[in-house]
């Protein structure tokens, strides 16, 4: 089945996050990634299987660049499903936040300073071999993230994200990121990681 071009999950104006980001940047940048997901996998289908080769085949470089490709299409949907909130937290999901991470403050303090420090995501995921969640950072879409975890709350800090209206302020975006959040949505993601993946 091919990946789809989805429409924003939210309608509302973002506040401090320009219709202008979200729409000309990352909405570009996610179509390409779609596109470029799609011709990936009909290059596979293609590709000289006979001929694959650690040094250099057609194939393995397929492989290789499918990791970005799809997990660009992942995560930017994942993020945009974390916006369009007035960034109040509530539900099921603080509650296990506070739970293994002593405080909600706790947790935001530990975000932030991810997003502070990564190039390009952070991840509050659900860690399923540690049975718990953690905050974890990943400098580009296939590099980093951590196998056996489950995305909850997706910030991107690559510059594309930032710059147009905050500049070199990313603690700015950062805040304006936290201010949007959305966390009826997250809830409900928290909600099907509990119900068909067993989380506790």
């Amino acid at each position: 089945m091919p990946y789809e071009v989805k429409p924003l999950p939210f309608t509302k104006e973002l506040t401090g996050i320009s219709k202008k980001t979200m729409d000309i940047h990352h909405g570009t940048l996610y179509t390409g990634y779609v596109n470029k997901s799609n011709a990936i996998e009909e290059g596979i289908k293609k590709a000289d299987k006979a001929g694959a080769n650690a040094t250099y085949s057609e194939i393995g470089e397929l492989k290789r660049q499918q990791s970005f490709a799809v997990n660009g299409v992942y995560l930017h949907e994942a993020y945009f499903n974390c916006l369009g909130g007035d960034g109040k937290p509530t539900g099921a999901l603080v509650d296990w936040i506070k739970r293994d991470f002593g405080s909600y403050e706790n947790w935001e303090a530990d975000f932030k300073a991810a997003g502070m420090a990564a190039r390009g995501w952070v991840i509050l995921a659900y860690d399923f071999h540690k049975r718990k969640l953690c905050n974890y950072s990943a400098d580009v879409h296939n590099q980093g993230g951590i196998w056996g975890c489950a995305s909850l709350v997706v910030l991107d800090v690559y510059e594309h994200a930032y710059f147009i209206d905050f500049g070199a302020n990313r603690k700015g975006y950062i805040d304006a990121f936290m201010a949007n959040l959305n966390w009826k949505a997250v809830n409900e993601t928290h909600k099907v990681l509990i119900t068909q993946c067993g989380a506790k």
